[in-house]
């Protein structure tokens, strides 16, 4: 079972201009990965693993920007959406009447209006400020109270809506999850 909390971040609120900056260093590591993976497989025809970007971007300054638990997150998303485009593709070379068009690549996020998703896991989040009902992400000088004290992950996910809504899952058996997502 999973429980959540969620919170809502205004554009008024002193915390939404640093989540906004990090969302910001999260698009820039999405963009720049989502480079690389492109460019490999337009030149060489090859789809990068996780394990294969993982290796390119650790030296890239936009992986050294975030905590490299959230960097490792966002790779991770980018990979999974590599291998949805990878099964879509195959799907659609099979029988291209279950698509209404043929599959696209993943998209590079807007320059300077996009923002992307943080994940924190429960290493990258202080476990001193969990005992006292406080949720503190690695490098981020910010605090979100909760009544929860065993999360495993915090999302913060960016919307177009101007606020930033943080959702917090936790669950109280051995399968726990927590996830904030944030709007921008």
């Amino acid at each position: 079972m999973q429980l959540v909390e969620q919170h809502c971040i205004s554009k008024s609120d002193q915390r939404y201009a640093i989540i906004d900056e990090a969302a910001f260093k999260s698009k820039n590591l999405y963009n720049a990965a989502l480079y690389e993976m492109r460019q490999t497989f337009f030149n060489e025809g090859m789809y990068l693993t996780y394990e294969e970007i993982h290796h390119r971007m650790q030296s890239h300054e936009a992986y050294k920007a975030l905590p490299a638990k959230v960097s490792q997150r966002i790779l991770m998303l980018l990979a999974t959406n590599w291998e949805s485009f990878k099964k879509a593709k195959a799907a659609y070379d099979q029988d291209p009447s279950k698509f209404t068009g043929r599959p696209h690549l993943p998209g590079y996020k807007h320059k300077t209006e996009g923002r992307n998703i943080l994940v924190y896991t429960i290493q990258a989040v202080s476990k001193k400020g969990l005992k006292k009902g406080l949720i503190q992400p690695s490098r981020l000088p910010i605090e979100v109270k909760t009544e929860q004290t065993a999360i495993h992950q915090v999302r913060i996910v960016p919307r177009i809506t101007g606020i930033m809504s943080s959702k917090l899952s936790t669950a109280k058996n051995p399968s726990r999850l927590t996830s904030i997502p944030l709007s921008v």
